[in-house]
């Protein structure tokens, strides 16, 4: 700054000089402002790229239920045969589905490679009638009863691929439904033992446990066993058969861990639960009734008031006497769905069955016992002579109907813990009302009965949800809940196709065993003969 301020002193000396005079150096100034930036210089050479960095982990979220999408995919019709499509089983090593077949004593075989477009295939020819089948791992188990139905039957062992018998075991009378235990280590059979139809022979109930490793059969009576209570009814030939011959096991289901046989006993209303290791019956429930003078379990009883969709509370015990159950699995405890279809015992040796008006009803239970039995009000309404009179004189204090029109929810030891009340019948009627109770294409023909008659249930775990699929018989459409809380599932989609008729038996395919990757439901309808293949994406 020194050097910079002496020119500028010469410079001004003249002028300086009448003030005073320039000393050598003056005091520092302050710095001067600073000047505009530069124009930016030209941009260098791009640099070499740098190395790839390490590949990231894919990442999977699991579908909901809630993001599906349902199509049918697949059909295929077996013409004016009835009963063709009863009950199938899928395998997932040769894509073969196995359905049974009784009116040709076979089982007749899809090709479903291409799901699309079901290939029939060679049938595997029977002894007898089969009423069920199941697969596991390569190997077809079928339920096949006696010509004479009142004597055991068996359970016939197969090679999915070849196609070629392994091994026939004895069962008890009538095997009815036949399961693998989802190891399979197991196959379980529920032999119904149904009287013959003058009822002067009632064979014994039975449950049949096959080992498969040692292709050994153990037979399980209920001897020793006792009523249970709570609405199990033992009543057959007016109880003149013993509770081994009253007992009717009609249904099969399995604990997901292969220790647990759960067995249906409809026309008893109640379920025998079984240790597959021991193989002994632990325990057998009584699956009491439900009320239909209660808000939301309205019912339209009658098929001659003029009004489909008549829903309203009566004083009417429902027995809830399940069809199809099915174990599942929901936040670590497991469950058992029924779909409440129920059944009388109507033979020409001795029938229950009768409707309301042909009841003697207890006045002091039904004051307004006239106009409760008029057609058009309680009159139609199928019921039973084997309960309601407990006092033995004659009159009856309560009314009892065959099923519950629902389906329900219960815990391992039997005890309810969801029913789907009047849902079904309200949401039939709003989805569909024009078959609304159908019978034959009969609008309202079954309301005096069993409703819709809730069929089949078949549970299907998506990601970490439970997707429940509900057949209806007569109205011959399907109804699909997310179970994922048993406590309170929610109404997903309705399932309807006017071809096919009547869906006798649900199963499920999971999308790593399915021929096209994603989720399937396979109906098989008994009246149309129709097999219907849906995909869930």
């Amino acid at each position: 700054m020194k050097n910079l301020l002496r020119p500028f002193c010469i410079g001004i000396l003249g002028i300086s000089l009448m003030f005073i005079s320039c000393a050598d150096d003056g005091i520092d100034g302050v710095d001067g402002i600073n000047g505009v930036d530069g124009t930016d210089g030209t941009d260098g050479a791009d640099g070499a790229d740098g190395a790839d960095g390490a590949d990231g982990m894919d990442a999977e979220f699991p579908i909901t239920i809630d993001q599906l999408t349902f199509s049918k995919i697949g059909t295929f019709t077996n013409g004016n045969d009835e009963a063709f499509a009863e009950i199938s089983a899928f395998d997932a090593v040769t894509k073969k589905l196995f359905i049974v077949n009784p009116e040709e004593d076979e089982i007749s075989v899809l090709d479903l490679t291409d799901a699309t477009n079901p290939v029939k295939g060679a049938s595997i020819a029977l002894t007898g009638s089969p009423n069920s089948v199941a697969v596991h791992n390569g190997i077809l188990a079928i339920a096949v009863e006696n010509s004479d139905k009142q004597l055991d039957g068996t359970v016939d062992t197969y090679d999915t691929d070849t196609q070629i018998l392994i091994k026939s075991y004895v069962a008890g009378a009538l095997p009815d439904m036949v399961a693998f235990s989802p190891d399979g280590e197991y196959i379980v059979a529920a032999n119904e033992g149904e009287p013959n139809d003058d009822y002067t022979v009632d064979p014994e109930g039975s449950i049949t446990v096959i080992e498969v490793a040692t292709e050994t059969a153990t037979q399980i009576s209920f001897a020793g066993q006792i009523n249970p209570g709570n609405g199990f009814r033992v009543f057959g030939n007016n109880a003149a058969s013993s509770f081994v011959q009253d007992v009717e096991p009609e249904y099969v289901t399995i604990s997901d861990d292969s220790s647990t046989a759960y067995i249906g006993l409809q026309e008893n209303n109640g379920m025998a639960i079984v240790d597959l290791n021991s193989k002994t019956i632990t325990g057998l429930v009584g699956l009491g009734t439900k009320n239909h003078n209660v808000s939301g379990n309205e019912i339209d009883a009658s098929n001659r008031d003029g009004i489909a969709g008549n829903l309203k509370n009566w004083n009417v015990l429902g027995f809830y006497m399940p069809d199809a159950i099915d174990y599942f699995t929901a936040n670590g405890n497991g469950f058992i769905v029924s779909a409440n279809e129920g059944d009388s015992r109507d033979y020409d040796g001795y029938s229950e069955e009768v409707r309301v008006k042909d009841l003697d009803l207890d006045p002091a239970f039904y004051p307004d016992f006239e106009t409760l039995q008029e057609d058009e009000n309680l009159g139609r309404l199928k019921t039973t002579t084997a309960n309601g009179d407990e006092d033995n004189d004659g009159f009856y204090e309560q009314i009892y109907s065959y099923g519950a029109r629902s389906f329900s929810i219960w815990d391992t030891n039997g005890q309810l813990v969801y029913d789907s009340g009047s849902e079904i019948a309200r949401r039939t009627l709003a989805l569909a009302p024009s078959i609304f109770n159908q019978d034959e294409g009969e609008v309202d023909g079954r309301s005096d009965d069993k409703g819709a008659e809730p069929e089949s249930v078949k549970t299907l775990k998506v990601g970490e949800e439970i997707l429940l699929f509900v057949g209806l018989e007569r109205t011959s459409g399907i109804l699909a809940y997310n179970v994922t809380n048993p406590y309170n599932p929610v109404f997903v989609t309705w399932i309807y196709d006017a071809t096919d008729i009547s869906p006798e038996g649900l199963i499920v395919v999971d999308k790593d065993d399915s021929p096209t990757g994603n989720y399937l439901m396979i109906a098989t309808h008994e009246v149309s003969s129709t097999i219907a293949i849906y995909e869930m994406k």
